[in-house]
């Protein structure tokens, strides 16, 4: 009868929101049960309205008002009404039977009210509730097309101040007021519907501006603001489509609001007036966005518009001048141009935009690594191994990291070239290590170098001579202790030390590996007796911290 199953209701929520669903099955309340559908409020952190359908087909299907669900997901709260309404589920034929019933006997009763009934009807419900008083009376301003009286009801919607608290409008209220806000989209709508196009399209801008004018005073974290500024811009969309304005004032005032701070809360999509304006007033769009650009170019909404109307024409090439005008000093405006002329069929070209990345970055140290990973898959797939090669070991020799080294590692050998250039690598890696105090910055690169290639015994060398990192002469202690029991020892002993004067399950569980590392090295030594007479004391010393004396248990020490 629910459409719907609990393993429905599992899969589509995820195990999180369906776990946290259990504590709110005694926070449902179900508000009414209809033909198809089930409204509750559920009571969080705040009264949520929640409508579940019955009939929701492969899947539950919902909406909820918390944050959550009003980014489309199906949150805890859709979730506990669906868990209580398979939990009354023998009760639902009955209550949506008696739904249609109430609803068929409510049609039959307003059906045989008289015009002059009907009236009373709705007058009185009007003096019930001011706020279907407001919807009303902005109708039947916007059906006679008094645009006197939709523009004052339209500013009075979207003023903030019953809303406000010190001037702003704090999340608790902010869905209202777009609620609130939709009703003056509503009846600019409307204008157009009573063939009023050119007054809505003029009442849809100056909504627009007061809408952008609050919308730094108001807390949207649920997005409905943002709801109702794409509302606002397909009625004006929708207006201008009924009564397509003259393009030599459309696309002025398209390329002005694409370029300011309005947009933001809009969304305006230049192409979807395309028909609208012609290809003459397209035409126009592009010259002002153009000259626009030129007069700054570094800027981000120009240089959006721009793109965005140079890729709908095809025109890669001014999708390539809108970026070469403003570089990025890391090369990746390079590898963007780069990847649209690859995807426009150009590749040599693109091939030599991102070079330029690299060979005009400021710091090579700096270029991005995905122009160089780029530039490496390029010479690779055409076989120029030896420049891949190149491009990787300029990269190290900027940056000196360990990934680096690794990408180096893999190209060169790929290459039979990875003896030579391993020599060179480790030599500039040991002038590191020989400058910079172990302890700063994780320890020396070279180590991990060493250590990543498998070469432990010139990392025990190269420790010895210019110093570790404690995180470093641990994982030398790890690889060790069959080869080097004895030197692995003295490693171990010296980090635990510091370690027995902590507390924390994190340093427990840190001394129990320590000391399961020793007895691996006394057992190589044939010393276990050393161990057990260690551990004996460390046991005596320590005997108040219950959890590390658990974990020693656990693990046989």
């Amino acid at each position: 009868m629910t459409g719907f199953t609990e393993t429905d209701l599992r899969a589509i929520a995820g195990r999180r929101s369906f776990e946290r669903a259990q504590e709110y099955l005694d926070a449902v309340t179900v508000t009414e049960v209809g033909d198809g559908w089930i409204t509750a409020t559920v009571h969080g952190t705040h009264p949520y309205a929640v409508e579940l359908s019955l009939d929701g087909g492969d899947a539950p299907a919902g909406e909820c008002d918390c944050p959550y669900g009003l980014e489309g997901n199906f949150c805890k709260h859709l979730v506990g009404v669906g868990l209580t309404t398979l939990s009354r589920a023998e009760s639902l034929p009955e209550q949506r039977t008696r739904a249609r019933s109430r609803t068929r006997r409510l049609d039959a009763w307003l059906a045989a009210l008289s015009k002059e009934e009907l009236l009373a009807l709705v007058r009185e419900q009007l003096g019930e509730d001011p706020q279907l008083r407001r919807r009303l009376e902005l109708r039947a301003a916007s059906a006679r097309g008094d645009l006197d009286e939709v523009r004052a009801r339209v500013r009075e919607l979207l003023d903030i101040g019953p809303f406000t608290q010190y001037g702003y409008v704090e999340y608790a209220d902010a869905r209202a007021y777009g609620d609130q806000a939709a009703q003056a989209v509503s009846a600019i709508t409307a204008l157009t519907s009573a063939g009023r196009a050119a007054d809505a399209l003029s009442l849809a801008r100056e909504a627009m501006s007061l809408l952008h004018a609050v919308q730094e005073s108001i807390d949207d974290s649920d997005g409905r603001l943002g709801e109702v500024g794409a509302e606002l811009a397909e009625a004006h969309l929708d207006a201008c489509r009924a009564t397509p304005p003259d393009p030599e004032e459309l696309a002025p005032w398209l390329v002005e609001h694409l370029l300011g701070d309005v947009d933001d809360l809009t969304g305006i999509d230049p192409l979807d007036y395309e028909e609208i304006l012609g290809a003459q007033g397209m035409a126009g769009v592009r010259r002002l966005a153009a000259e626009a650009w030129r007069r700054n170019r570094t800027g981000w909404a120009e240089k959006y518009l721009m793109e965005r109307l140079a890729k709908a024409g095809g025109d890669v090439d001014a999708v390539v001048a809108v970026h070469a005008a403003d570089l990025d000093p890391d090369g990746g405006t390079h590898l963007f141009i780069a990847r649209e002329l690859d995807t426009a069929g150009r590749p040599d070209e693109a091939l030599r935009w991102a070079e330029r990345g690299v060979e005009e970055a400021e710091d090579p140290a700096l270029v991005a690594t995905d122009l160089i990973d780029y530039l490496c898959e390029r010479h690779s797939r055409a076989g120029r191994l030896p420049r891949a090669v190149a491009v990787r070991r300029d990269h190290f020799a900027a940056r000196r990291t360990l990934a680096a080294y690794q990408q180096l590692r893999t190209v060169a050998r790929a290459a039979d070239r990875w003896d030579a250039e391993r020599a060179t690598a480790l030599a500039l890696l040991r002038a590191d290590a020989e400058q910079r105090p172990p302890h700063r910055y994780g320890g020396p690169v070279l180590l991990d170098a060493l250590l990543d290639d498998g070469d432990v015994d010139a990392a025990w060398q190269a420790a010895t001579e210019t110093g570790a990192h404690d995180r470093q002469w641990l994982t030398l202690a790890d690889r060790s202790r069959v080869s080097r029991p004895a030197d692995a020892l003295g490693v171990y002993l010296r980090l635990i030390g510091p370690l027995l004067q902590e507390t924390g399950n994190a340093v427990y569980e840190q001394v129990t590996s320590l000391l399961l590392g020793m007895r691996a090295c006394h057992q190589r030594l044939n010393t276990q007796d050393e161990f057990t007479t260690y551990v004996a004391a460390l046991r005596a010393a320590h005997k108040r911290k219950r959890n590390l004396m658990r974990l020693l248990g656990e693990h046989g020490l």
